[in-house]
């Protein structure tokens, strides 16, 4: 298992007029229908409709940050999340952890910022992780509390002057190996 600790995140060139950023981290292929997930005997088939899971929201990264460094804002497994709110690298909303582990007494409570990957180990896809970084000119979007991707995205409309955007890919299923097309 990994460590659960956020890459090192940077950028440049950020347009004129630039008051804070934002970093959004998206499994573009999380499965839809997890109960085949993690169970031997059974594989979650490449064909499954999948949705989005959030990975990680920050915003109202101050306008003069230029990168936000590995671990910053997780460096481990923190069993019932991280708190949301203010930090002294941004303010952090909640990511889909939360309701992941809703059902799980050891684990179930409110993940804010980072948490890595962790897709199904039998998986027939291989997941694509999107790691977006926005420059905005405000210097706070205004959310607070246990706010997600989507409050943090509807608050950043009529704000954003550029993004950026990466994808990498990763797995945990042995019988998959990484190809060219990934």
């Amino acid at each position: 298992m990994a460590p659960n600790r956020n890459p090192r995140v940077s950028w440049r060139d950020a347009p004129e007029g630039t008051s804070s950023f934002a970093i959004l981290c998206i499994d573009l292929d999380a499965p839809t229908d997890a109960t085949d997930v993690n169970r031997e005997g059974v594989t979650v088939p490449a064909s499954l409709p999948r949705a989005e899971f959030t990975h990680w929201v920050l915003v109202d990264i101050p306008g003069s940050a230029a990168s936000l460094g590995e671990g910053s804002d997780s460096d481990g497994v923190t069993p019932k999340g991280k708190p949301v709110g203010p930090t002294s690298h941004g303010v952090r909303g909640v990511n889909d952890y939360t309701s992941w582990f809703a059902d799980d007494p050891e684990m179930a409570g409110v993940y804010g910022g980072y948490d890595g990957p962790c897709p199904p180990w039998n998986d027939e896809r291989v997941h694509r992780y999107r790691f977006t970084v926005r420059a905005l000119d405000a210097t706070s979007i205004g959310v607070s509390g246990p706010f997600t991707a989507a409050d943090a995205c509807a608050a950043m409309y009529g704000h954003i002057l550029a993004e950026a955007s990466v994808t990498g890919t990763f797995t945990l299923n042995p019988a998959l190996g990484a190809t060219d097309d990934d």
